[in-house]
């Protein structure tokens, strides 16, 4: 009976130490989760709250290994909900200016409640990347684009979210 409740016991450590936080679990201790990286987490010791660290490892998303080249996706879509253009007035002018137009293979779309997030896709139209673009300034987005998207050289306007 001892050796059983031992084992119990070991298996429950175990479970607890490989467990991840859930996304409300790290909401409920003031971090976002898909918006912290795991190298961040390193930082907090320079400003003194080590006793946070082991939590933000828990909620953080594993940094990509990269070669120094920024990932270029072939196609986006700007997910945002138009009663929230108040709460996000810089989104608004990047949508409501000429900007979206230099970008045919960017598509704009509107939820209804939805926050403002940029889905990045590959040429089958699959999600690779969901960003949160809630704290980006219309030159951001902007600029974003310019980065992470394909060139399109192509003029025809039936295959472009261009009116």
């Amino acid at each position: 009976m001892k050796f059983l409740t031992i084992i119990c016991l070991f298996l429950s450590t175990i479970t607890v130490i490989f467990a991840e936080f859930s996304a409300e679990d790290c909401r409920e201790l003031g971090l976002i989760k898909s918006q912290l990286f795991c190298s961040s987490c390193s930082s907090l010791t320079d400003y003194g709250l080590v006793e946070l660290k082991e939590h933000c490892l828990e909620c953080c998303q594993k940094d990509t290994v990269s070669d120094g080249k920024l990932k270029v996706y072939p196609k986006a879509v700007l997910e945002v909900c138009t009663c929230k253009f108040g709460a996000y007035p810089q989104i608004q002018a990047f949508i409501k200016s000429d900007r979206p137009a230099k970008f045919p293979n960017l598509t704009i779309k509107y939820v209804r409640g939805l926050d403002p997030i940029v889905k990045l896709m590959d040429e089958q139209g699959n999600v690779k990347e969901t960003l949160s673009i809630t704290k980006w300034n219309t030159d951001t987005v902007q600029e974003f684009f310019e980065t992470r998207l394909a060139k399109v050289e192509d003029d025809d306007y039936l295959n472009t979210n261009r009116v």
